[in-house]
């Protein structure tokens, strides 16, 4: 078990052990590369420089699957120069289109009352899983996630969309770890500096959506997650609050079922 708060020597180990992780996979796997989401945040940004490390820029692919109209255009500016810098083949798909084709098929008559929005703002991760693995497809491919550990224990993810990958590089790492690291490989400062968001509708962050921070959700987390401590004790350590910590905990709960395959009826 390492720290929450990593030096820079564990931080090279780690950087170090990802890009090996990389490595491995996909020469196991048989395939030619890798290809991934980049979105202008951090996650992104920082799974596609360590595959290009491990890879070579001739053997890492990014897609750039922006929502015109939701999209910020400093995110979209970002990934291009981001790709730019990294010297990697970058496609852009704007998925508008796309999502309004699904809008349009969908009947939504038949599921009425249900919660349409929460529905539609899951289908766009969705509709880009589907490009991603096009372009697996296409060209022989391994798809690299970029969730970090932080977002995977909450539940903080599109079941088959964000969330459908066969590599997660940066998985083991919490927020705070993703940020350190982006710092040691010297990110540039837009993509640490900037909220973190899922970019699902205009003026979105994951902090005010999951309704508590990121660092105090890293330590609620890394206190019951790897020190195994009840609730109780985690609010006597830290300074958080109860509210915050049964939070917490309830996404967990609650998200259990994303962490894991598929029930199998088996027969004896």
């Amino acid at each position: 078990m390492f720290n929450l708060n990593l030096g820079e020597e564990e931080l090279l180990r780690v950087k170090q052990e990802i890009q090996e992780f990389i490595k491995k996979e996909i020469s196991n796997a048989g395939v030619e590369g890798a290809v991934l989401g980049l979105s202008g945040g951090i996650d992104s940004a920082l799974t596609a420089k360590l595959a290009v490390e491990a890879l070579g820029s001739k053997n890492v692919k990014v897609m750039l699957m922006p929502e015109r109209g939701v999209t910020s255009e400093q995110d979209i500016k970002d990934a291009v120069e981001l790709a730019r810098t990294l010297g990697v083949d970058n496609s852009i798909i704007e998925i508008n289109s796309i999502f309004s084709s699904f809008k349009k098929a969908f009947p939504f008559s038949d599921f009425e009352p249900g919660n349409r929005n929460f529905a539609l703002a899951n289908l766009k991760p969705r509709v880009r899983m589907c490009l991603l693995y096009m372009a697996a497809n296409m060209k022989k491919l391994l798809v690299l996630g970029t969730g970090n550990k932080t977002e995977l224990l909450l539940g903080y993810f599109t079941k088959y969309g964000d969330g459908g990958v066969d590599l997660l590089p940066i998985g083991g790492l919490y927020k705070a770890q993703v940020k350190a690291l982006a710092e040691h490989i010297e990110l540039p400062k837009s993509f640490i500096e900037k909220p973190p968001s899922a970019g699902l509708w205009v003026g979105q962050t994951d902090e005010a959506e999951i309704g508590v921070d990121y660092k105090t959700i890293d330590i609620i987390l890394y206190d019951h997650i790897e020190l195994e401590l009840p609730e109780e004790e985690i609010v006597k350590k830290l300074d958080v609050t109860p509210e915050e910590v049964r939070r917490v905990l309830s996404l967990i709960a609650e998200s259990k079922h994303k962490r894991i395959l598929p029930k199998i009826k088996e027969f004896t």
